[in-house]
């Protein structure tokens, strides 16, 4: 099989919301271009993307595919990405390797919060887009609607490459402006039809938008235009291409990817309007750091540059091995060769490559400039690594994901899994970036972290599918603090005769409250030797002993200052071990007197939504015990709020964000100080977590 001309690719990511029909879309462009025999949906769990069965269970795209096919003497690579909220992180990576998308919006819903998000990622990575409009026969179908909608959201302006001949059930086919062709809405046929007369006034205004929009950008076109020449076909094409590849003006498109209507004429000006890798290199070069010196360098998607492959997604199996999925940017990968990791320095050895489509897999003996494909059991190698020949290490800039947003306590269903499941948590995690586990030093529990319950809720249907564990999932114990608010004094004295040698130690100390976040600080204030200096050590010894375990609810004591001023000592009995018996009498009589409270950690909260939702929000981050800090405007209609709110009421509040803002709402948070729990929750949780040590007792 021989290499294909990089000019005859596209890398196009399919982008939306959830429910806006990308894996349908997929699956229609697929069938067209001869890649596979059938439309597979997801209601039947029979497609040739979502073929993870957590996304057949699901009926929903949980991670991006590939597959290729080829129209027109091109090679088409499409990536099916995940449009719910909880996985978009994963189309973010795709982003990065691709060269152009293809966004949908639902004619029924319109832009929701995900699309604006993902266009936010297309725009990170400068890559261009068409809009399909789809489901253009459904009850409530608005195009128009949704075409102002474009504008309104994105700042962008959208102009039709095709308009519709009616809406919902009265959606009869469309019109294509720059053929001036109408086609009727025959499922999976493209059949012309004269332009209806109650439309041509609407044509001929949105074919001079387009014309118009054209002519702009070309001071010569413009000047014929305004003196009212024509321009022709291959004019108007010419101009499209470079407007679209630019991000002068979105081209939008309308059909319905269920019927296969209008999907061919998507996939002619995907070819049309979308650029090939090396266009796509004019627009936004291809630069990486060189490991060697430090300097930037560029490379060119041709095959006698150094090899240079990036890596942006992993497939994890624990029978086949991790599969890599990667774009190659310059240069030639062979099958059975070595090349070098420029991150990690680590050399691998590359077996087989594999085309995808789904989870198929084609085999090739070599990929060259701007392809996408597989290679198996890579061991040293992640999502966001650089390949490349061994005396020409560059990285290239790698995608930073969003912090996760939710975490949940994982216990093992069957004792002595423990170990299985962190195995098995990390081959996950080495497929999902997003992902986070670690072990809560202080509450010893296991933390699973992820962007929403229904991101957590997946990775464990895999654990247990893919690594024969199960695991319970609980929530996290808020890591609360103790403190003072006062100073106090207090002596400790232990003295323990029971014949022959005994037990004493005798210290006075003082606490009191330090400035929050001031930690913890001890003063040697002995004079005169009442306390030698041999046993003073074993007294803050006990003192810190104590702040790990709490006084009040068990929680580690902060911001406390600890002066050490008196005592008495025996020549016999005092050891170390007495003094430090005597340092943790005293500070929990200490503490008592100290008037000390509970503090819990607060976070700093950002929560975008659309204005039509603000209010809820905020009444609703009140009700957490939220201090709104302030209210920032933003694009497309949303607005920020700034906000401080306990951790504790935040635990589960991705979910009850989705359900106030039908699915709209964005949040981000992180940690930002301690602040002193109200005295009626915090008479609570001392009550929970006595009773919790109870019963932890009678178990033991």
């Amino acid at each position: 099989m021989s290499r294909i001309n990089v000019k005859q690719i596209r890398n196009v990511a399919i982008i939306a919301h959830s429910g806006a029909g990308k894996t349908t879309l997929s699956e229609a462009i697929l069938f067209n271009t001869g890649a596979t025999d059938r439309i597979g949906t997801t209601e039947a769990g029979n497609t040739i993307m979502d073929y993870e069965p957590e996304e057949i269970s699901r009926k929903m795209t949980i991670s991006s595919a590939i597959a290729y096919c080829d129209w027109k003497n091109t090679r088409i690579n499409l990536v099916d990405t995940p449009g719910f909220i909880n996985f978009i992180e994963d189309t973010r990576a795709c982003l990065r390797a691709v060269d152009g998308a293809v966004v949908i919006v639902s004619a029924i819903s319109g832009v929701k919060a995900e699309t604006e998000k993902l266009w936010k990622y297309a725009c990170e990575f400068e890559v261009p887009r068409i809009v399909f409009i789809n489901k253009m026969d459904r009850e409530s179908a608005k195009f128009y609607n949704a075409l102002d909608e474009l504008y309104k959201s994105f700042e962008s302006d959208a102009i039709p490459l095709n308009i519709p001949i009616g809406e919902g059930e009265n959606f009869k086919g469309f019109v294509d402006l720059i053929e001036l062709k109408a086609f009727s809405a025959e499922k999976g046929k493209s059949i012309e039809i004269p332009i209806p007369d109650e439309i041509k006034a609407t044509v001929d205004e949105y074919r001079q938008k387009l014309v118009e929009k054209i002519a702009e950008a070309d001071d010569s076109l413009l000047e014929r235009y305004l003196e009212g020449g024509e321009i022709s076909k291959e004019e108007i094409m010419s101009g499209l291409k470079q407007a679209s590849i630019t991000r002068r003006f979105i081209p939008v498109c309308c059909g319905v990817a269920s019927n296969n209507i209008g999907v061919k004429h998507l996939i002619d000006y995907i070819l049309l309007c979308l650029p090939n890798p090396e266009e796509m290199s004019l627009i936004s070069p291809i630069t990486g750091i060189n490991k060697k010196d430090g300097k930037e360098v560029t490379r060119k998607p041709i095959e006698t540059d150094p090899l240079t492959a990036y890596v942006f997604k992993t497939i994890a199996d624990p029978y086949a091995g991790k599969l890599s999925i990667f774009r190659v940017y310059s240069g030639v990968l062979k099958a059975d060769s070595t090349v070098i990791n420029a991150n990690s320095n680590a050399k691998e050895r590359i077996g087989s490559i594999f085309y995808l489509i789904g989870k198929k897999q084609v085999s090739v003996q070599s990929v060259g400039p701007g392809e996408i494909a597989a290679v198996v059991k890579l061991k040293e190698t992640n999502v966001g690594d650089s390949l490349c020949e061994e005396h020409h290490p560059v990285t290239l800039p790698k995608v930073k994901f969003s912090d996760p947003v939710i975490s949940y306590a994982i216990a093992p269903k069957t004792k002595g899994d423990e170990e299985k499941v962190s195995l098995g948590l990390n081959r996950i995690l080495e497929e999902d970036p997003t992902l986070h586990f670690s072990r809560d030093e202080e509450s010893k529990e296991m933390i699973l972290s992820g962007m929403g319950q229904v991101h957590l809720e997946v990775a464990l249907e895999k654990l247990k599918r893919k690594f024969g564990v199960e695991v319970i999932m609980k929530t996290p114990k808020i890591p609360y603090r103790e403190t003072i608010r006062t100073s106090a004094k207090s002596q400790g004295k232990y003295k323990k005769q029971s014949g022959g040698r005994g037990q004493y130690g005798d210290c006075w100390i003082e606490i009191e409250s330090l400035p929050r976040g001031g930690g913890y600080e001890f003063v040697d204030k002995i004079v005169g030797g009442v306390i030698p200096q041999q046993y003073r050590p074993a007294v803050e010894k006990g003192i810190i002993e104590t702040m790990k375990e709490g006084i009040l609810a068990g929680y580690p004591i902060v911001d406390m200052k600890v002066t050490l001023y008196d005592g008495s000592y025996h020549t016999v009995d005092s050891s170390e071990m007495a003094f430090k018996i005597a340092g943790s009498m005293a500070l929990k009589k200490a503490f008592v007197d100290a008037k000390p409270v509970l503090l819990e950690p607060v976070m700093k909260v950002e929560v975008i939504v659309h204005e039509e939702f603000l209010g809820a929000v905020i009444g609703d981050l009140n009700s957490r015990r939220g201090k709104v800090q302030g209210v920032e405007p933003q694009a497309g209609g949303n607005q920020k709020i700034l906000c401080l709110v306990p951790m504790a009421e935040m635990l589960t509040y991705a979910n009850q964000l989705q359900g106030i803002t039908a699915g709209r709402g964005l949040y981000s948070m992180e940690f930002a100080l301690y602040e002193e729990v109200p005295a009626h929750a915090a008479q609570k949780i001392i009550a929970e977590r006595a009773k919790q040590k109870s019963e932890e007792k009678e178990g033991a």
